[in-house]
């Protein structure tokens, strides 16, 4: 994914958003070691998170997938990472919108 000026990448931006053992799970899972584990990891969570109008499964499992799954598939992090931005530029332009807040980031 793209580094930034400030040396953090949007990965890591996401992870310091996410609940503490969440993001722990995140670092695990991205480390170079891990990549047994990760792939698939990646397909079941991307798997839950299509099948996330059922008990216990969630569609925020979609994008932790596809995440995960673009560590070890460079071609899809352009497209991964073009619709994380969309998303979080739609859903800061509905928060505005249906609360008048602003977000600085």
């Amino acid at each position: 994914m793209q580094q930034p000026e400030n040396g953090r990448s949007d990965i890591q931006k996401i992870e310091a958003k996410l609940p503490q053992p969440l993001a722990r799970f995140m670092r695990r899972m991205r480390q170079p070691g891990a990549r047994w584990i990760r792939l698939p990891v990646a397909v079941l969570l991307i798997v839950g998170g299509v099948l996330g109008f059922l008990p216990i499964l969630g569609f925020w499992m979609l994008p932790l997938g596809l995440l995960l799954l673009a560590e070890d598939y460079p071609p899809a992090q352009r497209w991964i990472r073009s619709m994380m931005v969309g998303a979080r530029r739609l859903w800061l332009r509905q928060k505005r919108r249906f609360t008048g807040a602003r977000d600085s980031s």
